[in-house]
């Protein structure tokens, strides 16, 4: 297996419209399960004022973080509508429910 991905655990540890904070080396990540049981992984904060994504309320493949109410997009990261910003993304590996993220190169040159 590939160093670079870490299990998290199983997607029924995640809520559906939920979501679950992990600590990595590089870290929070904040792991989304949609209500069509899609999962993606951002950095736990946002990029207004750094407020805890994994709080916020998930709709469609969007979280509102609860601090300003800035709408992220679930799979590109952007801050969406007028708001300007973004989170990294990570990929996420589901095999039988079993759910890694990936930490690339890439992001960990970025920090």
């Amino acid at each position: 297996m590939d160093s670079n991905w870490i299990a998290i655990g199983h997607i029924d540890d995640i809520p559906l419209r939920g979501a679950r904070c992990v600590k990595t080396p590089q870290g929070k990540i904040a792991v989304f399960r949609t209500a069509e049981n899609e999962v993606f992984a951002i950095e736990d904060q946002c990029p207004h004022k750094g407020g805890p994504l994994s709080q916020g309320i998930v709709h469609g493949k969007s979280v509102t973080c609860p601090l300003h109410n800035w709408v992220i997009s679930l799979e590109s990261g952007e801050a969406l509508g007028a708001d300007d910003g973004a989170v990294r993304t990570m990929p996420v590996r589901n095999i039988d429910g079993r759910l890694s993220i990936r930490l690339t190169p890439v992001m960990m040159a970025a920090e």
